[in-house]
């Protein structure tokens, strides 16, 4: 079986960041982008904890799915299976650039939130008591420093 494209990063020198991880066309034509929204170094730092991960989940979903600019354009926001980030599919090809202005706008609201987390109940997800809002602000105040940091990795290590 041939080994797809995100098994062929190399892990031990990838960086917090933001990457485009692939661009897909849809049969009608459409463009889709697969960012790689990476949190932590993977195999070197501890991997984020699936409360926190989940509860980044509810709140960056909610955010993005009711943001006037990018609602349109959200395929799909979620968490990396090794627990060191997450993916974010958008319609079209946004530059890194633009990706990661708007998840500083993204970790900065996750990082200040304080209240009740979207969806957060038996009736409105499969494992409504799987959170962790205290960790989730802590680990969003984290990558938004990276987000902010001038030298914000942008593109894949060889």
């Amino acid at each position: 079986m041939e080994k797809i494209p995100s098994f062929t990063i190399n892990h031990l020198t990838l960086l917090p960041g933001v990457y485009v991880s692939r661009i897909d066309n849809t049969p009608s034509g459409d463009k889709l982008t697969t960012f790689d929204c990476r949190m932590t170094a993977p195999n070197r730092e501890p991997a984020l904890s699936i409360s926190a991960l989940h509860t980044i989940e509810h709140l960056a979903a909610t955010w993005l799915r009711n943001s006037p600019l990018w609602r349109d354009r959200v395929v799909y926001w979620g968490p990396m299976g090794c627990c060191t980030g997450n993916y974010l599919i958008l319609s079209g090809t946004p530059s890194p650039e633009e990706v990661r202005d708007l998840l500083r706008d993204v970790f900065a609201f996750i990082s200040e939130y304080d209240g009740d987390v979207p969806g957060a109940t038996a009736r409105d997800c499969g494992n409504y008591l799987l959170m962790n809002l205290p960790e989730a602000r802590i680990v969003a105040t984290r990558y938004l420093n990276v987000l902010t940091a001038p030298d914000c990795p942008l593109v894949y290590p060889d």
